[in-house]
């Protein structure tokens, strides 16, 4: 038994750690898969008002989640505070296998991003994970006297304190200066035409076509190689999946660029050739002005080259408000969907460097003084 015990504590305990740093360094990755839960839970209208104002603080429970996380899996390593650790452990268990279970049998959540956008992991491959592990949470609850502290209580509190400290410094971090590994399809030296073409082998959804047609008041369903004659009305086309395909979605499937006439214009832009910038901002940004002046010179310096500054917005008209408040040049403004930029872009405002379709730099805005 206490091999068993030990292997589970350090199995759990390093998984867990492994699990909170992998979310910490993208923080905002969670809150808005935790955005997602609240979205599909108040559209299905369990709680919906509190499922939607809960949405507003996702960011602030991604930080504590994430934290939580890693320091129940570092004291569960030390062995601090046993009964206190073990019950956290299998309550934080109990929770997550409710929330894979959920993204398994709704199919409502692609996935629930138990390992960030590193570590992707299938819904059957998250719920069984945590199937084994909270069968080990159980096993440690039960057995927490056999386990053995490896400090006193007081060099162990020292310790979760620094854990706790540490986690927290790293996750605000990175909301200023984006990711430290970026795992996302808009990292540096990716190709964002030939992401948003479909993938190699990619193999499409089938569907079954039923069309509705009406004559004297009668309804009729049809299969499209047996459709009546012209005395028929059309009314209807049901459309049915009947095989679901494989590998068929872009690694980008939601990214485009719309000018102020309304125009798509993402081919245009992302194959002009040569260096040209876009600063993506989602909306007006509240971090203070110590960007600003550094997002000017950019611009300025842009403007003496000739090369082409674009802002990259979900809300144009408060943007432009910004923009044209700090005199910034820029070569117009494009909107783009609030997910597909929450996507690419994890600090706001954050400033790409192109060089044609591909990404040649990426700036968080407590960065731009660095962007020469």
């Amino acid at each position: 038994m206490k091999l068993i015990l030990t292997i589970a504590r350090v199995l759990t305990g390093v998984l867990f750690i492994f699990s909170g740093l992998v979310k910490a360094i993208d923080p905002r990755g969670l809150a808005y898969k935790m955005e997602e839960f609240f979205e599909a839970w108040a559209s299905s209208g369990f709680m919906k008002q509190m499922m939607e104002s809960l949405g507003h603080y996702s960011l602030l429970f991604s930080i504590m989640m994430i934290t939580l996380e890693v320091a129940v899996g570092v004291a569960l390593l030390i062995g601090w505070k046993r009964k206190i650790t073990t019950w956290v452990l299998f309550l934080l268990m109990a929770f997550f296998t409710f929330l894979t279970s959920y993204v398994l049998f709704s199919g409502k959540i692609r996935s629930c991003g138990c390992f960030g956008d590193c570590v992707p992991l299938t819904p059957i491959q998250t719920f069984t994970k945590d199937i084994i592990l909270l069968v080990l949470s159980l096993l440690l609850l039960f057995q927490h006297r056999r386990i053995k502290p490896l400090l006193s209580r007081i060099y162990g509190g020292v310790v979760i304190l620094l854990t706790i400290v540490l986690t927290l410094m790293l996750q605000f971090y990175v909301m200023k200066h984006l990711p430290l590994i970026d795992c996302l399809p808009y990292k540096v030296g990716n190709n964002l035409i030939e992401l948003r073409k479909m993938p190699p082998g990619a193999i499409p959804d089938k569907y079954d076509y039923q069309f509705v047609y009406e004559k004297n008041g009668e309804k009729k369903n049809y299969a499209v190689t047996d459709l009546p004659d012209s005395t028929w009305n059309f009314v209807e086309r049901k459309q049915t999946l009947i095989q679901k395909g494989i590998n068929n979605i872009p690694l980008i499937n939601d990214f485009s660029l719309t000018d102020e006439d309304g125009n798509d214009v993402t081919e245009s832009i992302l194959n002009e050739p040569g260096k040209y910038y876009l600063l993506f901002m989602k909306e007006a940004p509240d971090n203070g002005d110590a960007w600003q002046k550094d997002l000017k010179r950019i611009s300025d310096e842009l403007k003496q080259k000739n090369i082409h500054f674009y802002i990259v917005t979900a809300t144009r008209s408060l943007v432009k408000t910004l923009i044209d408040r700090l005199n910034i040049s820029y070569e117009g403004i494009l909107t783009s969907d609030a997910t597909a930029i929450k996507t690419a872009a994890r600090a706001n405002p954050t400033l790409f460097i192109m060089d044609g379709p591909v990404v040649a730099g990426k700036y968080g805005w407590a960065d731009f003084d660095k962007v020469k």
